[in-house]
């Protein structure tokens, strides 16, 4: 009878060794993400592991205190922010390897309530006034706070409406202080709300502000982690652009 067990040790062997060469070659990279992109980024990193093995590290918060916390030394590898004004910045301070910046997606804003029909589908309830608090993030940190101001100064509505306008420090905080109540409508991204249930929204056009087009780039730190820069040229695949397309965004 033919002995098995050689061949079944070969197999099992060879088995192994591929799996330690892969563990081996496998990485992971810290990416500085804004905050708007939160959901989009974790369904981004789950299929970028799947596909590569690689994983990335992300934490969320408002590109402007990214900028700052790089600038000031901060470990991130890859910065995906919510605008172009910092990755450009962060390129021309020598803070980012040079070519690597792109636009991964362009955000759109939305006024939001969760209290159906206060908001109407064309933002007249701004004019109105029929509401105690607004909340928009930090424009001097977070640009869908910059866009939400200059929306309101499109309106001519900015003035009338700063003493009922609430900061959050990031979008995020801005989409929380409307969950919770404590302002009734607030300026938040189209990503926060697209598969969000109920209330009422109004879709800001993106003629009222100037765009939002969020950059990716390579910091300096990340130059030599082959983690890193799989991980933005995973931003550029189909699979990608298909989450980001989910989300509300548009892409390029």
């Amino acid at each position: 009878m033919l002995n098995r067990r050689p061949l079944l040790a070969v197999v099992l062997t060879a088995a192994l060794s591929l799996m330690l060469g892969a563990t081996a070659l496998a990485g992971e990279t810290q990416v500085a993400v804004a905050a708007n992109f939160t959901e989009p980024a974790k369904a981004i990193a789950a299929r970028f592991e799947a596909k590569t093995g690689h994983k990335a590290i992300l934490s969320f918060g408002a590109s402007g205190q990214f900028y700052t916390q790089i600038a000031n030394g901060a470990p991130y590898e890859v910065f995906l922010s919510a605008d172009a004004e910092r990755p450009t910045k962060a390129e021309a301070d020598g803070l980012a390897v040079a070519g690597t910046r792109f636009t991964y997606a362009t955000g759109r804003l939305v006024l939001f309530s969760k209290t159906p029909g206060l908001v109407d589908a064309k933002g007249a309830v701004l004019a109105k006034g029929k509401f105690e608090k607004l909340a928009i993030a930090d424009p001097k940190a977070a640009p869908y706070g910059q866009a939400a101001v200059e929306t309101l100064t499109r309106l001519k509505l900015y003035d009338t409406l700063k003493p009922k306008i609430v900061t959050g420090s990031s979008i995020t905080q801005a989409f929380q202080y409307v969950q919770t109540g404590a302002a009734e409508v607030g300026f938040v991204a189209l990503s926060q709300v697209i598969n969000a249930p109920g209330g009422s929204r109004w879709l800001v056009p993106a003629a009222d502000h100037t765009p939002i087009d969020q950059q990716a780039l390579l910091l300096k730190t990340g130059a030599d982690n082959s983690a890193a820069k799989a991980f933005l040229a995973f931003l550029k695949t189909q699979d990608a652009k298909a989450i980001i397309r989910r989300y509300g965004y548009e892409v390029r």
